[in-house]
């Protein structure tokens, strides 16, 4: 008879495992590749959040309660901001109705984005003005002094930050922010602020396509 030769059950047995740690990896390293490319790249960070109420001011308009935020996109995906919502309730983009020729909106966001480094705080804005036109047809671009706190209606800045000063438009759609860019919001006559919850503590959430960004700020006295 011939001699038959074959490998030890020690071998065989080794073998075995290193084939299943290989393929282990190859599975983990394709899963982290999957996982860090379609959800990990997308990062918001949210700052300088306030929410004012002018307890001398008149329910409804523009200067008598604001909420604002910084967003910097640090990740490495551009974003779509969907909706803003200020202790739980949507803030409008804008529901500008006329009747007569008289704007009616008296909630509605503005914005400005820019790719310049920031290094002031944002500020009640005592100038704001409800829109004069629809937004989503009629560009209405002002200009706010983040450090003063009053807004600027002439003389606008060619550039974001020129000056100190930031243009600002009124939002009438999802707001697009790409990688590296800084968002400057104010939403105006948020829902459910009233002169009662000056001291406490309410969220500021920023929905986006694939996450939702959350921080927490006290409503302060203008």
């Amino acid at each position: 008879m011939k001699s038959k030769r074959a490998l030890s059950e020690v071998v065989a047995t080794l073998i075995i495992l290193v084939i299943s740690v290989l393929l282990a990896g190859v599975v983990t390293y394709y899963a982290i590749n999957v996982v860090s490319t379609r959800v990990q790249e997308e990062s918001l960070s949210l700052s300088d959040a306030h929410v004012w109420l002018n307890h001398a001011g008149t329910a409804g308009n523009p200067d008598y309660s604001q909420a604002s935020l910084k967003v910097i996109n640090t990740g490495g995906r551009d974003v779509v901001i969907t909706k803003i919502e200020i202790r739980g309730q949507d803030a409008a983009w804008s529901s500008w109705a006329a009747g007569g020729g008289t704007p009616t909106d008296n909630q509605f966001v503005v914005y400005s984005v820019t790719n310049a480094p920031i290094q002031t705080d944002m500020y009640f804005q005592n100038d704001m003005a409800i829109p004069a036109a629809d937004p989503a047809t009629t560009a209405s671009p002002f200009g706010a002094q983040l450090t003063g706190g009053t807004i600027i209606t002439t003389g606008l800045p060619s550039t974001n930050g020129a000056g100190g000063v930031f243009v600002f438009n009124y939002a009438s759609t999802d707001l697009v922010l790409k990688s590296g860019d800084t968002l400057l919001l104010y939403i105006v006559n948020p829902d459910s602020i009233t002169i009662n919850d000056i001291g406490l503590t309410v969220s500021v959430t920023i929905y986006t396509a694939q996450a939702m960004y959350y921080q927490e700020c006290n409503v302060q006295a203008y």
